[in-house]
């Protein structure tokens, strides 16, 4: 027996509040979910996107079953995921619904392109992904929806967006890395042999 692991068992219920306050030291990259086609358009912005499978390529989002887009999801079986940079807050903000916005009133300030599939794909999105739905698990308040990749657009840019501690965070590799090293500790010099 491994003594290293061990199931806990709670005697009461976990608090949403306090699982939500133990989640946020979860970093997680924010992207859009956009589904519809021409005018029948919606998304949401969510941080429970993760790959699944490269062999096909596939990913994994977490979707609220209460949301405007599950309806049109369930529908049309499509969706497209869009990796925001770190300069597309506004973009993020728009989708969180807050400030009473819905359907295609949240695309407005951004250029969108349809993907193969016909869903908005984010111009100058870290990464651009146009997915049909190949299996949904529902449980709770959500639905894993499993996608698997029709098409895939990338950008040339490096700072990403993301979401921490309840607020958005950029993250960038070039600029990180030089803040890094100016706060490193300098590398020890040679001692001297007497």
């Amino acid at each position: 027996m491994n003594s290293a692991i061990r199931n806990i068992r709670l005697d009461r219920d976990v608090a949403p509040g306090d699982f939500r306050d133990a989640m946020r030291h979860l970093a997680g990259g924010v992207s859009v979910i956009t589904v519809g086609r021409g005018k029948d358009i919606t998304g949401m912005t969510v941080t429970s996107v993760s790959s699944l499978s490269v062999d096909p390529p596939s990913l994994i989002v977490s979707i609220n079953r209460a949301s405007s887009s599950w309806p049109l999801l369930q529908r049309l079986g499509f969706f497209g995921v869009n990796i925001l940079t770190a300069d597309q807050l506004d973009v993020a903000e728009r989708f969180t619904g807050k400030g009473g916005l819905k359907g295609a009133e949240r695309f407005a300030g951004a250029e969108w392109i349809p993907g193969a599939s016909g869903v908005p794909l984010l111009t100058g999105a870290l990464a651009a992904i146009d997915c049909e739905v190949e299996d949904i698990v529902e449980r709770h308040s959500h639905a894993i929806v499993i996608g698997r990749v029709l098409e895939l657009r990338l950008s040339s840019r490096t700072a990403a967006l993301a979401y921490w501690q309840g607020q958005y965070v950029a993250i960038d590799q070039n600029e990180d890395a030089v803040r890094l090293a100016e706060v490193s500790v300098p590398a020890p010099r040679a001692q001297r042999k007497f």
